[in-house]
């Protein structure tokens, strides 16, 4: 079984700074790409940040240049680092990860989402 588990969420003014954390257990031989996406209520989850094994990176526009995504892959761990966040970067934030299981089954996963809630 692998499980992703997300830290990092709060409460900041704007303008302020978070830094999500998401790592992965459980059976794993390999994870391809892992991300973030965000969520607010009555909206699509969408992406926000994506990082694939290679290091290629991808953002949503309206993160790009206050937002940097990284990973370590000894840990397992990918990371958001948000900048000059707004009152609309309020959102749920989740991880996701392709993971390959050491039993050769490729799956998507989920984490369980952390509040970042921004005032203004």
């Amino acid at each position: 079984q692998v499980q992703l588990v997300e830290s990092g969420g709060g409460l900041v003014q704007a303008g302020g700074s978070l830094r999500l954390s998401c790592a992965a257990s459980g059976s794993i031989l390999s994870i391809t790409a892992m991300g973030w996406y965000r969520q607010t209520p009555g909206k699509q989850r969408e992406l926000v940040a994506v990082i694939n094994s290679g290091g290629v990176i991808n953002y949503a526009d309206s993160v790009k240049a206050r937002f940097s995504i990284s990973r370590d892959n000894s840990k397992k761990t990918v990371y958001l680092q948000m900048n000059s966040l707004k009152p609309e970067d309020t959102a749920v934030y989740y991880c996701n990860a392709d993971v390959t299981s050491r039993s050769l089954v490729t799956r998507n996963y989920w984490g369980q989402g952390t509040q970042v809630t921004v005032s203004s």
